[in-house]
């Protein structure tokens, strides 16, 4: 097999299955080392493929050179302004202002006709009653959820007692009355919402969990899902 026809697998390779692919299974894939793998991965990146990762977590493409820009139609202009403008009403101060900026850019590099159809969107997203305000820096919960960090916070519950967590964040999820960050409690040994509104004094360990992150969220998410069906028997029954 030449060079370019091993990278061109490899891409292949990085496409599909489950992310992220180790070296081991790509080097499976392709019959060459793990080493080489690892070589091929610098080359694809050195052409401009974003690849995710390093040796011993895996590797996941996330954006590849080799596919054309992407172009709306005229439905998916409007799905992308109404969610960006449900970002602009609900989100943090960081994400309302990056939805902003998204929207000034497509302005900018939109063909014509859809600039002003943009501009001019039938669809908008207008929240009268917004999330209560959260009590941390948004911004630096999402980077440590992204790092997979272990944070520390203050916590007060309904009834208004304080607790000192420490969690794995797993994900942000923007509800109507509330923000809420999906966390693996290392205090519980288990699952934990906690609403940003209640959270204080907050602040990464340097401990990682890397890279369960994923996995942890969908178990998680899985383990919502069925306890929200039991509820709705309960209810029905």
């Amino acid at each position: 097999m030449t060079r370019t026809a091993r990278l061109f697998q490899l891409m292949q390779s990085l496409r599909s299955g489950p992310s992220p692919r180790t070296s081991i299974e790509l080097a499976q894939d392709l019959g060459v080392s793990p080493r080489t793998i690892h070589r091929d991965i610098d080359s694809l990146r050195s052409l401009g493929a974003v690849i995710d990762g390093e040796a011993g977590f895996g590797f996941t493409l996330i954006e590849d050179a080799t596919l054309p820009p992407l172009g709306f139609t005229d439905d998916e202009l409007e799905a992308l302004v109404l969610g960006l403008r449900e970002v602009q009403s609900i989100g943090d101060p960081g994400l309302s202002e990056a939805a902003s900026e998204v929207l000034r850019k497509l302005q900018g590099r939109l063909p014509p006709r859809q600039s002003q159809r943009l501009s001019h969107a039938v669809l908008t997203a207008t929240r009268f009653d917004r999330p209560a305000k959260p009590t941390v820096d948004v911004a630096e919960l999402r980077r440590a959820t992204w790092d997979e960090q272990t944070i520390e916070f203050s916590y007060w519950d309904a009834k208004g007692d304080e607790t000192r967590r420490s969690v794995n964040p797993l994900s942000i999820v923007y509800m109507d009355r509330a923000s809420v960050l999906i966390s693996w409690c290392l205090l519980r040994q288990d699952f934990r919402v906690f609403r940003l509104d209640r959270m204080q004094e907050m602040q990464t360990t340097g401990a990682s969990f890397r890279p369960n992150r994923v996995p942890l969220l969908r178990e998680a998410l899985n383990r919502l899902r069925s306890e929200r069906k039991a509820r709705d028997r309960d209810s029905e029954s």
